[in-house]
């Protein structure tokens, strides 16, 4: 077998990030036509998108990095406390690690985006993509405004967060239709459900941890 190099390396992610096919491309497809791209990912065409996980690995990790260099105040998931906790640790970790923690947080709004559009026949996984595709863009607009406010210094990271979540609730509802109001009031609702639902739970094994580690 062919020993790993850099050769290797530059090929594997080439391969995953699909350069052929440009992630430029990815990301305009997914800007002006979430649902049917995705759609077409699922049913037809995988090789046309940059795979749903690594995509929302890459944009959390652009994210990422553009608030580790510029500081800005983190306005995506924030935790601040007085005393360290165990609480205090989990969130501290979903900060430095949105990639992972945006996959964790995406399988509760799978959950419950599945709940709400249980009429469709869309399996959890599908439905888990769909997530993948749509938070990897909710981060990338997090990066742009990010980016902006670093050189305005305009207080923006409110803004970023009502048009991320907007795109969000947009995507989902697109995805399954997007023809009636329902779709997006489910579409709301799941989003909201679901980030709840990985916040408490998040809460829950700090305080968890806590009692263990106190006795």
């Amino acid at each position: 077998m062919k020993r790993v190099d850099g050769h290797y390396l530059a090929h594997e992610i080439q391969h995953q990030l699909h350069f052929e096919k440009g992630i430029l491309y990815t990301i305009k497809e997914l800007l002006l036509r979430p649902g049917r791209s995705i759609r077409q990912f699922i049913s037809d065409d995988r090789n046309r998108l940059v795979k749903p996980v690594a995509f929302v690995v890459i944009a959390s990790l652009v994210y990422s990095t553009i608030n580790h260099f510029f500081h800005i105040e983190d306005g995506y998931v924030s935790y601040k406390e007085a005393d360290k906790s165990a609480v205090g640790g989990v969130f501290e970790w979903m900060q430095h690690h949105y990639g992972y923690a945006n996959i964790i947080m995406g399988v509760f709004i799978a959950l419950w985006t599945k709940l709400f559009f249980r009429k469709h026949n869309y399996n959890f996984f599908e439905i888990l993509i769909v997530l993948c595709f749509v938070m990897g863009i909710g981060m990338l607009i997090f990066s742009v405004f990010n980016l902006i406010e670093a050189f305005t210094k305009i207080k923006l990271m409110t803004a970023a967060g009502v048009i991320g979540f907007a795109y969000c609730t947009w995507g989902i509802a697109q995805f399954f239709g997007g023809r009636k109001v329902m779709d997006y009031v489910k579409s709301l609702s799941a989003y909201l459900l679901g980030y709840l639902t990985s916040m408490i739970l998040a809460i829950l094994l700090g305080v968890l941890l806590d009692i263990i580690t106190k006795h």
